[in-house]
């Protein structure tokens, strides 16, 4: 596993997309900081620029250094929850312009696959994950339910848990307000 995180920094730093494991499918992702890398992952998906993507960080910890305020009731819903929640928190900041949706916020997923959550831990910084899988397709959950053609667009394609079938569902999407209102986008 270590060979394989090395060989994604390597192609991270480099403003690379690779497509990897997720904690829900499997997805393809770039530095969330870097512009050109974020306009490859739009471009590979068929994607229109105006949709938003979501960010993936391995520790609750790292929130504030991407969003201005993290609000209250976001850091509670984090910690009961246990399954995949991806949470839009407003005022983002030390990102890529393209990846922040027009209203200044982002959508962040905390981690807990360990081969993604180690992988962005050593990269120190947060990756785009949006389902590997040309926009309008269904999401792959296994490795093998990827198009042939997509896997061929990434800079590189991760050879880690390929056989594994993910139970998963793509995560629940709620945005929170700093006054702590909740709208439920995906359930």
């Amino acid at each position: 596993m270590i060979e394989e995180i090395k060989r994604c920094i390597a192609v991270l730093s480099g403003g690379g997309t690779i497509i990897y494991p997720t904690d829900t499918v499997w997805g393809l992702g770039c530095d969330a900081t870097q512009g050109k890398a974020v306009d490859k992952v739009f471009e590979i998906k068929g994607r229109q620029k105006t949709k938003s993507l979501i960010l993936l960080l391995d520790s609750m910890d790292k929130l504030e250094r991407y969003v201005d305020e993290v609000p209250a009731i976001a850091w509670d819903l984090l910690e009961q929850v246990d399954t995949p929640l991806t949470i839009i928190y407003p005022g983002a900041r030390n990102l890529a312009p393209n990846v922040i949706a027009p209203d200044g916020s982002i959508a962040i997923r905390i981690v807990r696959e360990d081969f993604c959550r180690q992988l962005i831990a050593r990269f120190n910084k947060p990756l785009v994950s949006t389902s590997a899988n040309f926009s309008g397709d269904p999401s792959p959950v296994s490795f093998k339910k990827i198009h042939p053609e997509f896997l061929k667009k990434a800079d590189y394609v991760v050879n880690w848990n390929r056989e594994v079938i993910r139970t998963m569902k793509p995560s629940a999407i709620m945005k929170i307000a700093l006054n702590g209102e909740i709208e439920l986008i995906r359930p």
